[in-house]
């Protein structure tokens, strides 16, 4: 069993490892290395993502070991702190909320193994704020004791994204475990919390603008004439506000100002105004909205991935910045 580091006050304040699961593009990576830690490899199977997980982070002398479901933990390099999304769709109000029931929401399981044993002094586990619903709050129940029961004082918190320096609305629930000898439990209160104006994020140019001429526009235009939109929404009138931003959901139409509603994997068609003309949300203002743009020479990183893949892998991602608060923070109170 690994006991990672001595819980004494000066070794939080040293580099600290890390294991990054179920990585998607590496937003929960990011956010820890900013604050200064180490990753010592990664698991992910959507080769997509790990092909752009490469092109932002040095993976050399890391390890790579694909599907979370086929490791054994024994296997793993002791490690300071496990970082993990956990597939959400299985308990996503817009999924079919099937929970524990669903293949896809037995990840936990396969990471609470990983902490029994190779105990960890902490880790971060992220998800939708609909997990803490599900079935009732039972769901919630039953994971807090299998991770208490793991050796871990636990926290978790519903945080929003658009309180963390990104216009973005995202509500995710953080869960964050520190060994039980360590005595300590982490205050969500000290999180520094602050907002800030969408225009820095957005870059309306030509190759983001909506094509009058294309026929995802003319759909568009009949999408304003459905019975959802029509007599509710005039065109005109939209395009006289800089920056307004029309999600163009699967049946009616909604408007934000000063943010952008949830990225979401399996819907795209956010757009914004600029100049009388609608441009769509590109796939760098989408990773800047996540928290990305603190990668350097990002543009030129992503030239040659598919500007799809990258919409879709903004949605799954975790917010940098959210981490980054989290990890800073957990830092500090363990040093305190």
């Amino acid at each position: 069993m690994s006991l990672g580091l001595k819980p004494n006050k000066k070794d939080f304040r040293k580099s600290l490892t890390f294991f990054d699961f179920c990585a998607g593009i590496g937003g929960g990576r990011l956010g820890l290395e900013l604050n200064g830690l180490k990753c010592l490899g990664f698991s992910e199977i959507d080769r997509a993502a790990i092909k752009t997980y490469k092109e932002f982070f040095s993976t050399k002398d890391e390890l790579e070991i694909g599907d979370l479901t086929k490791i054994n933990p024994y296997d793993l390099p002791d490690f300071d702190l496990l970082i993990s999304g956990f597939p959400c769709q299985s308990f996503s109000i817009v999924g079919k909320r099937k929970g524990f029931a669903d293949i896809k929401g037995q990840i936990i399981f396969y990471l609470i193994e990983i902490l029994k044993i190779k105990q960890p002094l902490f880790f971060i586990l992220e998800n939708v704020k609909g997990f803490v619903n599900h079935n009732q709050g039972q769901t919630l129940k039953k994971t807090l004791q299998i991770l208490q029961n793991c050796g871990y004082e636990l926290s978790f918190k519903t945080l929003n994204s658009l309180d963390f320096s990104l216009p973005q609305s995202r509500e995710r629930v953080y869960f964050i475990g520190i060994r039980k000898d360590l005595n300590k439990n982490f205050d969500f209160s000290l999180l520094q919390t602050k907002r800030i104006n969408l225009l820095d994020f957005l870059n309306p140019n030509e190759n983001n603008k909506f094509s009058k001429n294309s026929q995802s526009y003319q759909t568009f235009l009949k999408f304003l004439e459905n019975k959802y939109n029509k007599n509710r929404i005039n065109l005109n009138k939209l395009l006289e506000k800089n920056f307004l931003v029309i999600d163009t959901r699967q049946s009616d139409l909604r408007i934000y100002e000063n943010k952008i509603p949830t990225l979401r994997r399996d819907r795209q068609g956010i757009l914004y105004v600029y100049e009388r003309e609608l441009y769509k949300l590109s796939a760098l203002e989408a990773l800047k909205l996540q928290g990305f743009g603190k990668i350097l020479n990002l543009k030129d990183k992503i030239k040659n991935l598919k500007e799809s893949d990258i919409l879709k892998q903004c949605g799954n991602a975790m917010s940098v910045n959210v981490i980054e608060n989290i990890c800073k923070n957990l830092k500090e109170q363990m040093s305190g």
